[in-house]
Protein backbone atom coordinates (compact mmCIF):
# COMPACT_ATOMS: atom_id res chain seq x y z
CA UNK A 1 0.00 0.00 0.00
CA UNK A 2 1.21 3.68 -0.72
CA UNK A 3 1.16 6.92 0.63
CA UNK A 4 -2.30 7.45 -0.69
CA UNK A 5 -3.69 4.82 1.65
CA UNK A 6 -2.45 6.67 4.88
CA UNK A 7 -2.83 10.14 3.87
CA UNK A 8 -5.59 12.52 2.42
CA UNK A 9 -3.23 13.63 -0.42
CA UNK A 10 -4.22 16.13 -3.60
CA UNK A 11 -3.40 13.81 -6.27
CA UNK A 12 -6.38 11.16 -4.94
CA UNK A 13 -8.54 14.72 -4.46
CA UNK A 14 -8.29 15.12 -8.22
CA UNK A 15 -8.85 11.67 -8.92
CA UNK A 16 -11.62 12.34 -7.32
CA UNK A 17 -12.55 15.15 -9.30
CA UNK A 18 -10.91 15.08 -12.44
CA UNK A 19 -10.88 11.73 -12.49
CA UNK A 20 -7.10 11.31 -12.87
CA UNK A 21 -4.04 12.78 -11.24
CA UNK A 22 -2.95 16.80 -12.60
CA UNK A 23 0.48 17.75 -13.55
CA UNK A 24 1.15 21.27 -12.36
CA UNK A 25 2.76 23.36 -14.67
CA UNK A 26 5.35 25.87 -13.24
CA UNK A 27 5.62 28.99 -14.06
CA UNK A 28 8.02 31.98 -13.53
CA UNK A 29 6.06 35.30 -14.15
CA UNK A 30 9.36 37.36 -13.35
CA UNK A 31 7.80 38.49 -9.80
CA UNK A 32 10.39 39.67 -7.36
CA UNK A 33 9.80 39.64 -3.42
CA UNK A 34 9.70 42.35 -1.27
CA UNK A 35 12.71 40.43 0.84
CA UNK A 36 14.86 41.02 -2.35
CA UNK A 37 14.23 44.07 -3.75
CA UNK A 38 15.31 46.11 -0.60
CA UNK A 39 11.17 46.87 0.53
CA UNK A 40 11.94 44.73 3.39
CA UNK A 41 15.48 43.44 2.58
CA UNK A 42 18.04 42.37 0.55
CA UNK A 43 18.85 38.45 0.05
CA UNK A 44 15.97 37.10 0.83
CA UNK A 45 15.28 34.10 3.63
CA UNK A 46 18.17 32.50 4.72
CA UNK A 47 17.05 28.94 3.34
CA UNK A 48 16.08 30.79 -0.06
CA UNK A 49 17.91 30.21 -3.10
CA UNK A 50 14.63 30.07 -6.04
CA UNK A 51 16.60 28.37 -8.76
CA UNK A 52 16.60 25.13 -6.22
CA UNK A 53 13.24 24.52 -7.48
CA UNK A 54 12.31 27.34 -10.27
CA UNK A 55 12.62 25.05 -13.66
CA UNK A 56 10.82 28.02 -15.62
CA UNK A 57 12.37 30.40 -17.78
CA UNK A 58 10.92 34.00 -16.63
CA UNK A 59 12.26 34.99 -20.38
CA UNK A 60 9.45 33.09 -22.18
CA UNK A 61 5.30 34.47 -21.95
CA UNK A 62 3.40 32.61 -20.11
CA UNK A 63 1.56 31.09 -22.97
CA UNK A 64 4.70 29.33 -23.87
CA UNK A 65 5.99 28.14 -20.99
CA UNK A 66 2.78 26.38 -19.94
CA UNK A 67 3.25 24.72 -23.78
CA UNK A 68 6.99 23.68 -23.19
CA UNK A 69 5.88 21.60 -19.86
CA UNK A 70 2.72 19.45 -21.01
CA UNK A 71 2.95 15.97 -21.63
CA UNK A 72 3.75 15.43 -24.86
CA UNK A 73 1.85 12.35 -25.62
CA UNK A 74 -1.03 13.58 -23.25
CA UNK A 75 -4.43 13.22 -25.32
CA UNK A 76 -5.76 16.54 -26.61
CA UNK A 77 -7.78 18.31 -23.96
CA UNK A 78 -5.68 16.79 -20.87
CA UNK A 79 -6.48 18.94 -18.08
CA UNK A 80 -3.42 20.82 -16.15
CA UNK A 81 -2.69 23.57 -13.56
CA UNK A 82 -1.38 26.27 -13.95
CA UNK A 83 1.20 26.69 -10.79
CA UNK A 84 2.83 30.11 -9.93
CA UNK A 85 5.88 29.10 -7.90
CA UNK A 86 8.43 31.43 -8.43
CA UNK A 87 9.62 34.22 -6.25
CA UNK A 88 6.07 36.01 -4.82
CA UNK A 89 3.54 35.79 -7.12
CA UNK A 90 1.28 38.37 -5.73
CA UNK A 91 4.07 41.34 -5.51
CA UNK A 92 2.97 43.37 -8.41
CA UNK A 93 1.01 45.95 -9.42
CA UNK A 94 -3.11 44.65 -10.04
CA UNK A 95 -2.47 44.65 -14.03
CA UNK A 96 0.31 43.28 -14.47
CA UNK A 97 -0.68 40.45 -12.00
CA UNK A 98 -4.27 40.12 -13.79
CA UNK A 99 -2.51 40.49 -17.22
CA UNK A 100 -0.51 37.07 -15.86
CA UNK A 101 -3.13 35.13 -14.18
CA UNK A 102 -5.50 35.65 -17.31
CA UNK A 103 -3.01 34.92 -19.82
CA UNK A 104 -2.42 31.32 -17.64
CA UNK A 105 -6.25 30.67 -17.49
CA UNK A 106 -6.98 31.34 -21.08
CA UNK A 107 -5.96 28.03 -22.09
CA UNK A 108 -8.33 25.42 -22.53
CA UNK A 109 -6.63 22.57 -20.79
CA UNK A 110 -6.01 24.82 -17.57
CA UNK A 111 -8.53 23.89 -14.59
CA UNK A 112 -6.79 25.19 -12.17
CA UNK A 113 -4.49 28.36 -10.76
CA UNK A 114 -2.11 27.57 -7.90
CA UNK A 115 -0.51 31.07 -6.86
CA UNK A 116 2.37 30.84 -4.32
CA UNK A 117 3.38 33.64 -2.29
CA UNK A 118 4.14 35.26 1.26
CA UNK A 119 1.42 35.60 3.77
CA UNK A 120 2.41 39.74 3.79
CA UNK A 121 1.46 40.21 -0.10
CA UNK A 122 -1.54 39.53 -0.37
CA UNK A 123 -3.60 42.42 -0.79
CA UNK A 124 -7.81 42.47 -0.62
CA UNK A 125 -7.81 43.25 -4.44
CA UNK A 126 -5.77 40.57 -5.36
CA UNK A 127 -7.72 38.01 -3.35
CA UNK A 128 -10.78 39.33 -4.92
CA UNK A 129 -9.22 38.69 -8.27
CA UNK A 130 -8.09 34.98 -7.53
CA UNK A 131 -11.41 34.51 -5.77
CA UNK A 132 -12.79 35.73 -9.46
CA UNK A 133 -11.35 32.65 -10.99
CA UNK A 134 -12.97 30.36 -8.23
CA UNK A 135 -16.38 31.83 -9.48
CA UNK A 136 -15.40 30.81 -12.73
CA UNK A 137 -15.17 27.48 -11.77
CA UNK A 138 -11.34 27.15 -11.89
CA UNK A 139 -9.57 25.48 -9.15
CA UNK A 140 -7.89 27.98 -7.71
CA UNK A 141 -5.67 27.66 -4.46
CA UNK A 142 -3.34 30.48 -2.33
CA UNK A 143 -0.24 29.14 -1.44
CA UNK A 144 1.35 30.65 1.64
CA UNK A 145 4.97 30.13 3.23
CA UNK A 146 4.38 30.86 6.66
CA UNK A 147 7.15 27.93 7.34
CA UNK A 148 7.49 28.36 10.90
CA UNK A 149 5.12 29.97 13.63
CA UNK A 150 7.65 31.08 15.94
CA UNK A 151 8.28 34.73 15.40
CA UNK A 152 12.16 34.09 16.84
CA UNK A 153 12.34 31.71 14.19
CA UNK A 154 10.95 34.04 11.43
CA UNK A 155 13.35 36.62 12.07
CA UNK A 156 16.39 34.50 12.42
CA UNK A 157 15.87 33.50 9.22
CA UNK A 158 14.85 36.81 8.02
CA UNK A 159 11.39 36.03 6.81
CA UNK A 160 10.71 39.41 7.26
CA UNK A 161 7.02 39.09 8.60
CA UNK A 162 5.77 37.37 12.06
CA UNK A 163 3.14 34.98 12.36
CA UNK A 164 0.44 37.85 12.59
CA UNK A 165 0.83 38.46 8.91
CA UNK A 166 -0.11 35.18 8.14
CA UNK A 167 -3.25 34.83 10.46
CA UNK A 168 -4.44 38.15 8.72
CA UNK A 169 -3.50 36.63 5.19
CA UNK A 170 -5.79 33.32 6.41
CA UNK A 171 -8.88 35.23 7.78
CA UNK A 172 -8.76 37.48 4.62
CA UNK A 173 -8.62 34.97 2.12
CA UNK A 174 -11.47 32.68 3.64
CA UNK A 175 -13.78 35.70 4.27
CA UNK A 176 -13.24 35.53 0.17
CA UNK A 177 -13.86 31.77 -0.09
CA UNK A 178 -10.72 31.26 -1.07
CA UNK A 179 -8.70 27.61 -0.18
CA UNK A 180 -5.39 28.12 1.40
CA UNK A 181 -2.31 25.65 1.20
CA UNK A 182 0.36 26.51 4.15
CA UNK A 183 3.84 25.59 3.45
CA UNK A 184 5.78 24.13 6.65
CA UNK A 185 9.69 23.40 7.30
CA UNK A 186 10.66 21.02 9.75
CA UNK A 187 14.57 21.21 10.51
CA UNK A 188 14.67 25.40 10.85
CA UNK A 189 17.75 26.51 12.76
CA UNK A 190 16.71 26.28 17.03
CA UNK A 191 13.69 24.77 16.16
CA UNK A 192 12.72 20.86 17.35
CA UNK A 193 10.09 18.39 17.20
CA UNK A 194 8.16 20.75 19.90
CA UNK A 195 8.10 23.63 17.77
CA UNK A 196 7.13 21.54 14.68
CA UNK A 197 4.38 20.69 16.95
CA UNK A 198 3.24 23.93 18.22
CA UNK A 199 3.48 25.54 14.43
CA UNK A 200 1.23 22.80 13.18
CA UNK A 201 -1.15 23.36 15.95
CA UNK A 202 -1.35 27.15 15.62
CA UNK A 203 -2.28 26.49 11.50
CA UNK A 204 -4.79 23.66 12.46
CA UNK A 205 -6.39 26.38 14.72
CA UNK A 206 -6.69 29.36 12.59
CA UNK A 207 -8.05 27.00 9.74
CA UNK A 208 -6.28 25.64 6.63
CA UNK A 209 -7.30 23.37 3.84
CA UNK A 210 -3.89 22.03 2.58
CA UNK A 211 -0.58 21.06 3.70
CA UNK A 212 2.66 21.25 2.32
CA UNK A 213 5.91 19.74 4.40
CA UNK A 214 9.36 20.46 3.25
CA UNK A 215 12.66 19.34 5.47
CA UNK A 216 15.14 21.85 5.23
CA UNK A 217 17.44 21.65 2.14
CA UNK A 218 20.91 23.52 2.14
CA UNK A 219 21.23 24.97 -0.97
CA UNK A 220 24.07 26.40 -2.95
CA UNK A 221 23.62 30.22 -3.09
CA UNK A 222 21.84 30.83 0.45
CA UNK A 223 22.79 32.37 3.07
CA UNK A 224 22.39 29.22 5.21
CA UNK A 225 25.11 27.72 2.26
CA UNK A 226 27.81 29.54 4.44
CA UNK A 227 26.61 28.33 7.75
CA UNK A 228 26.18 24.69 7.06
CA UNK A 229 30.24 25.35 5.33
CA UNK A 230 31.13 27.18 8.27
CA UNK A 231 29.79 24.06 10.49
CA UNK A 232 27.15 26.37 12.33
CA UNK A 233 24.38 24.24 10.88
CA UNK A 234 23.44 20.50 11.14
CA UNK A 235 20.70 19.47 8.68
CA UNK A 236 17.89 17.69 9.92
CA UNK A 237 18.30 13.71 9.73
CA UNK A 238 16.10 11.41 7.47
CA UNK A 239 15.23 9.71 10.77
CA UNK A 240 14.09 12.70 12.59
CA UNK A 241 12.14 14.14 10.19
CA UNK A 242 10.04 11.15 8.91
CA UNK A 243 9.40 11.22 12.78
CA UNK A 244 8.06 14.47 12.90
CA UNK A 245 6.49 14.95 9.96
CA UNK A 246 4.18 11.44 10.43
CA UNK A 247 3.23 12.51 13.95
CA UNK A 248 2.08 15.83 12.39
CA UNK A 249 -0.08 13.99 9.62
CA UNK A 250 -1.58 11.41 12.47
CA UNK A 251 -2.54 14.59 14.02
CA UNK A 252 -4.52 16.25 11.04
CA UNK A 253 -8.04 16.35 10.53
CA UNK A 254 -8.96 14.04 7.76
CA UNK A 255 -10.07 16.78 5.26
CA UNK A 256 -7.27 18.71 5.49
CA UNK A 257 -5.10 17.23 1.92
CA UNK A 258 -1.67 16.95 1.66
CA UNK A 259 -0.26 18.36 -1.27
CA UNK A 260 3.39 17.02 -0.54
CA UNK A 261 4.86 15.36 2.80
CA UNK A 262 8.47 16.10 2.30
CA UNK A 263 10.64 17.30 -1.14
CA UNK A 264 14.13 16.55 -3.25
CA UNK A 265 16.41 18.84 -4.82
CA UNK A 266 19.48 17.78 -7.09
CA UNK A 267 23.30 17.96 -6.91
CA UNK A 268 25.10 20.49 -7.07
CA UNK A 269 22.54 22.49 -5.70
CA UNK A 270 21.61 20.56 -2.93
CA UNK A 271 24.61 20.67 -0.42
CA UNK A 272 22.95 18.66 2.42
CA UNK A 273 21.01 16.69 3.87
CA UNK A 274 22.74 14.10 1.31
CA UNK A 275 19.02 12.33 1.86
CA UNK A 276 17.22 15.13 0.51
CA UNK A 277 18.67 14.45 -3.00
CA UNK A 278 16.94 10.84 -3.53
CA UNK A 279 13.35 11.48 -4.66
CA UNK A 280 11.60 8.93 -2.55
CA UNK A 281 13.58 8.07 0.54
CA UNK A 282 11.87 10.04 2.63
CA UNK A 283 8.38 9.56 1.58
CA UNK A 284 9.03 6.07 1.66
CA UNK A 285 10.65 6.80 5.60
CA UNK A 286 6.80 8.39 6.16
CA UNK A 287 5.31 5.82 5.31
CA UNK A 288 6.72 2.82 7.47
CA UNK A 289 5.89 5.15 10.43
CA UNK A 290 2.21 5.45 8.50
CA UNK A 291 2.22 2.09 8.11
CA UNK A 292 3.28 1.03 11.59
CA UNK A 293 1.58 3.75 14.09
CA UNK A 294 -1.42 4.91 11.86
CA UNK A 295 -2.35 7.25 9.47
CA UNK A 296 -3.44 10.77 9.07
CA UNK A 297 -6.29 11.80 11.73
CA UNK A 298 -5.24 8.88 13.66
CA UNK A 299 -4.33 10.87 16.90
CA UNK A 300 -6.80 14.13 16.25
CA UNK A 301 -7.60 13.36 19.70
CA UNK A 302 -4.55 12.16 21.41
CA UNK A 303 -1.35 14.02 22.75
CA UNK A 304 1.76 14.43 20.25
CA UNK A 305 4.56 12.27 21.26
CA UNK A 306 7.78 13.77 22.12
CA UNK A 307 11.09 12.95 20.56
Amino acid sequence: MGLDTYVNTYGNECKRRFGRRLKKLTLDAGFSCPNRDGTLGRGGCTFCNVQSFNQSDANLGIAAQLASQKLPAAEPGTPYLAYFQAYTSTYGDYEVLQRQYREAVAERDIVGLFVGTRPDCVPDSVLALLASYQQQGLEVWLELGLQSANDDTLRRINRGHGFDAYADAVRRARRHGLKVCTHLILGLPGENHGDFIDTHKKVLDLGVDGLKLHPLHIVSGSTMARQWQAGRLEPVTLEDYAFSAAELIRHTPAQVLFHRVTAYAKRPMLLAPDWCSYRWKGQMAILDSLQALGGQGHYTDTPYRAV
